[in-house]
């Protein structure tokens, strides 16, 4: 018999926002999490951080070890080998069953492999949990080179943390410009310049051909798409990510990339559900939004939505909003709301600035009408419910770049950057936005103009 509890598989972001919401929503259902990466939940974001030195993993825990029995909710670490969703059970590989009355599935991500010749070698590993930032500090020890294939988010952070150590990176990316397929060509060709001012060698138009291996089964070189031959000691695949749900494929569960869900991330099994990176939405949650979301935000409010309906009757559905998504490369922070394509066609039209340095830039995109469709920022700090807001308002093109001091987060380069831009649109388009009479910094500091 299944227990009157809700088991949560996985620990992360979507996970424990969920047991959270639970526990605020109901004092005494019985919770409990499942997880075999760690006992306890961690930002999986500053993984990097700990290999670089400038935290502990002890750092990365936003609850203390205490909070999960102040809340009564149950930590279980243990590797889960299969689901008997017929009897609501799940059988874990050190031979304990553990039911359940409802189950939320919240397994995350695992680096994509592609079937590369010698991915399977020592020395060879992705970047996603715990184990693999274990895995990671184990292969880099004394090493004189490193390669890294797949251009992304993923990519850039491996890079900053072996360049952190002073190993020298080749970095190999088949697109022609640096995550070209979700930045425009201005954008990737910032990026891929600053890439290369860190001294790592960016290989562009570049694919993996083969890992190769030493008699003892180690790295020592790989072999490109145009014959060159790179020696090296550990291979980083940074080529994006994929649902984990290999322990559901032989199931009942209907899957497709992830876990098939509707809008209240209900599955096609009864008392079934799941968040996060693991769950493929049968229909796009909205205009312009993707039917996989593995971003920490939306992890997190997949597992808000999620716990208002396991435990109110009224249920709703999830609604999103405006896409958002942040990131670093290395020192240049990039922010991005709304809908932002590599390329686009007419009606779409475009303003793009870019700083006398090359690494502050802003994208805005604007439908038939002039009203805004989404934007860009690299090195320019921009307040999120400013761009929220504008777009949902379809505000047009004047009236955002006109008020861009009110999103500006960025006081100490407002005046100098949001005049360089102002001139720029002001001549592309003939018009005469003004320069704001009072800077961010007066405004804040209470002075007169």
């Amino acid at each position: 018999m299944s227990e009157n509890n809700i088991v949560i598989l996985g620990n992360g972001i979507s996970g424990v926002t969920c047991a959270r919401h639970i526990r605020k929503n109901d004092p005494n259902i019985p919770i409990t999490i499942v997880s075999a990466e760690t006992r306890h939940f961690f930002s999986r974001t500053a993984l990097m951080y700990i290999y670089m030195g400038h935290m502990k993993y002890e750092h990365t825990k936003p609850y203390a070890d205490d909070f999960w029995e102040k809340n009564d909710i149950k930590l279980l670490f243990g590797w889960v080998k299969a689901i008997d969703f017929s009897t609501q059970e799940l059988n874990f590989e050190d031979g304990e069953v553990l039911g359940y009355k409802q189950l939320v599935l919240a397994t995350g991500s695992k680096p994509n492999m592609f079937g590369w010749p010698g991915q399977d070698l020592n020395g060879v590993q992705g970047l996603y949990s715990y184990q693999d930032l274990l895995n990671m500090e184990k292969n880099t020890q004394d090493i004189q080179h490193a390669v890294l294939v797949g251009g992304g988010l993923i990519g850039v952070e491996m890079a900053e943390m072996l360049a952190s150590r002073k190993i020298p990176v080749t970095f190999l990316v088949r697109e022609k410009g640096f995550w070209d397929n979700i930045l425009p060509k201005e954008e990737a060709a910032l990026v891929g310049r600053h890439i290369r001012e860190h001294h790592i060698d960016l290989k562009l138009d570049t694919e993996l051909k083969e890992i190769i291996g030493d008699e003892k089964g180690q790295v020592k070189a790989v072999k490109t798409s145009n014959g060159e031959i790179i020696n090296c000691q550990f291979v980083g695949l940074t080529a994006g990510v994929s649902p984990n749900i290999a322990l559901f494929k032989n199931s009942d569960l209907n899957t497709n990339r992830g876990i098939l869900v509707d809008d209240q991330f209900r599955t096609n099994l009864p008392n079934v559900y799941a968040i996060g990176d693991c769950a493929e939405f049968k229909k796009p949650p909205g205009k312009d939004r993707k039917n996989i979301e593995q971003v920490w935000y939306t992890g997190r409010m997949h597992g808000e939505t999620l716990a208002h309906n396991l435990t109110r009757e009224k249920k709703v559905g999830y609604t999103p909003g405006i896409w958002f998504n942040s990131a670093k490369f290395f020192d240049i922070e990039y922010q991005t709301y709304g809908h932002v394509p590599p390329s686009w066609e007419n009606p779409i039209r475009t303003f793009y600035w870019e700083g006398e340095s090359g690494k502050v830039a802003l994208r805005f995109l604007f439908d038939q009408e002039d009203r805004i469709l989404g934007m860009n920022a690299f090195g320019w700090r921009m307040r999120h419910e400013f761009f929220d807001r504008a777009i949902k308002e379809g505000w047009k093109a004047d009236r955002v770049i006109g008020q861009l001091d009110k999103a500006n987060f960025n006081p100490e380069f407002h005046k100098k950057f949001y005049k360089q831009l102002l001139d720029k649109y002001n001549g592309e388009n003939s018009t005469s936005i003004p320069l704001p009479r009072r800077s961010f910094i007066q405004k804040l500091m209470g002075s007169r103009s």
